[in-house]
């Protein structure tokens, strides 16, 4: 079967698909949240969409309660599952062109969804068309599986999961080819104090707002006048190439220092804002609790993110090293210190093993180390039916040896008790997921619906 082919003929049609998805702003809206619609009208919305072109189909559909539903063909005990999603991140600033349009230019469509989630899963929409349409026999049935709160959490197959069945194998089209089949831990790490209330120039200490990115600005208030303060902070900035103000605050010192944003899954990607203003505070040898803090800080995370200085140190060789990122750092004299860090823990970590050894570190700091959260790592043998398949899918559609690919973020596939990540970023594709001008390449976009066409026929048809 020449799947792609198959999709050149029904290019216009699956294009049409995509820019009607895309034209619904399905945002996560908690203000207009209601029993009906748990994460506002517009991801319900879009599910709606999608549910109502599998009707259209003739297949099977089910809506679970406007958290998450699917569309389903074929016959069989087993079932094949496909994880995609329709909610999207909001559209922010910086756009060439309106982001809820899916316009094309060139050879590309920008618009909010088209490489996060919207694009991959009406790709797997329409393979699962071009199968049917092909008249293929299927011995499993197959299930494109549509989430509306992967962007905040996963509660949306949480609650699916609850009532329905789990596949027995099955994809998530929302990351990367050619296969990723194992995806860390992640867990979510307070290091905390209670406030001492003993003297302290350091007044106050702010830095991010989410576990899973580097804090890219951090800000600090002391006890000392600008002009104790101004020429050093500038001369700190200077040689590490940072960018900052230091303002006179009737009296005390306000600083804010910028660094770079990056995904958690590898904090040296980024410039930890939180970690550079604690590390030139350590310059002005500060007093009691504030001086604790920053020096727990600079220790902890200044000169490595693999947990080398507090005991947390792991690796291997499926998903490489432990990393740790400081996200969310707060300091307030009347209330102590916590500094809240997303810990992506490898594959084959003993994760309660590691976590005493952590603890027992602080424990010497008088420092608390609490878990928040904590979802286990995700692993697929190579040796696996599911990856074997894929592997044969990837290679025969694209000529490309199907490497292996293992990752510190997290993907529906983790929620599988069988599953791997498939595409649809092919090596060497710009990741512009959450950016302004989000697009899709037209010509990937074909190719991976090929792709998938192929997938579902190797894994459901039946055996000669």
């Amino acid at each position: 079967m020449n799947w792609q082919e198959l999709v050149l003929e029904r290019k216009d049609e699956l294009l049409q698909e995509l820019q009607q998805l895309i034209q619904i702003e399905s945002v996560l809206d908690e203000s207009n949240a209601t029993e009906e619609y748990p994460f506002g009208p517009k991801p319900a919305e879009a599910l709606a969409y999608l549910l109502q072109k599998g009707a259209e189909q003739g297949m099977k559909i089910k809506n679970v309660d406007n958290f998450a539903g699917h569309i389903e063909m074929g016959e069989g005990n087993e079932l094949i599952g496909i994880l995609g999603h329709v909610d999207v991140v909001p559209a922010g600033e910086g756009w060439s062109v309106p982001p809820f349009e899916g316009r094309i230019v060139d050879s590309k469509m920008i618009g909010r969804g088209t490489i996060d989630d919207k694009g991959p899963t009406i790709a797997a929409w329409m393979a699962m068309k071009l199968v049917k349409d092909a008249g293929i026999s299927l011995e499993r049935r197959v299930r494109l599986i549509i989430g509306t709160d992967e962007e905040s959490g996963f509660r949306c197959v949480r609650r699916y999961f609850e009532t329905e069945e789990m596949p027995t194998l099955g994809f998530a089209p929302d990351a990367d080819f050619p296969i990723i089949n194992a995806e860390k831990g992640i867990a979510g790490i307070e290091l905390k104090q209670q406030a001492s209330f003993e003297s302290s120039k350091l007044l106050l200490f702010q830095s991010g707002e989410r576990t899973n990115m580097v804090p890219d600005e951090a800000s600090a208030l002391i006890q000392l006048p600008l002009d104790d303060v101004n020429e050093s902070f500038h001369e700190f900035l200077h040689t590490h190439k940072l960018s900052g103000k230091a303002l006179d605050m009737d009296g005390k010192t306000s600083l804010l220092l910028y660094g770079k944003s990056a995904h958690a899954m590898e904090p040296d990607h980024g410039v930890n804002a939180a970690i550079k203003l604690a590390e030139f505070l350590t310059t002005l040898e500060l007093d009691g609790q504030g001086n604790t803090f920053i020096a727990t800080l600079v220790h902890a995370f200044a000169s490595n993110s693999r947990g080398k200085d507090f005991d947390g140190y792991f690796a291997d060789d499926m998903s490489g090293e432990t990393t740790y990122n400081a996200g969310i750092v707060q300091f307030a004299k009347e209330e102590g210190f916590t500094i809240k860090v997303s810990m992506r823990y490898s594959v084959s970590c003993p994760f309660d093993e590691v976590m005493e050894r952590i603890t027992n570190h602080f424990k010497q700091r008088d420092v608390e180390v609490r878990v928040a959260s904590n979802s286990a790592p995700h692993y697929v043998d190579k040796s696996d039916e599911l990856i074997q398949s894929l592997s044969r899918v990837y290679e025969r559609q694209t000529g490309h040896k199907a490497e292996l690919v293992a990752i510190g973020g997290g993907t529906y596939a983790r929620v599988l008790k069988k599953g791997v990540a498939f595409g649809m970023l092919f090596p060497g594709e710009p990741d512009v997921a959450h950016q302004a001008d989000e697009f899709v390449n037209i010509d990937n976009l074909l190719k991976a619906t090929a792709i998938y066409a192929d997938a579902i026929a190797e894994l459901a048809g039946k055996r000669e």
